[in-house]
């Protein structure tokens, strides 16, 4: 029988990652620890790192982008809401 992979949330992998930057315990003790492999240790410290360049390099800007697509994903679904109430209101005018 084929085992199940684990999934780790990322605010787990973002804590043993920091353990990791940190440098007070060795990869193995953090392993043994958290109970995960050495070398998922290794490569969350790795995306760490990578994506820490990618926060202050875009700063502010991010935030707003990401503000303005659920924004207008809110919009749509306002929309959509909208809609349906008013074919409800419809459906239910002609039985009543």
């Amino acid at each position: 029988m084929a085992r199940k992979r684990n999934s780790y949330p990322a605010a787990f992998k973002a804590q043993v990652a920091l353990a990791a930057l940190r440098e007070d315990r060795t990869v193995n003790e953090l392993a043994s620890k958290y109970g995960v492999h050495g070398t998922l240790i290794h490569g969350w410290k790795k995306q760490l790192l990578a994506g820490a360049e990618a926060i202050f390099a875009s700063g502010q800007r991010a935030t707003a982008g990401d503000s303005a697509a659920v924004q207008s994903e809110l919009y749509e679904q306002i929309g959509r809401l909208k809609m349906e109430l008013e074919w409800l209101k419809k459906k239910a005018a002609a039985f009543g």
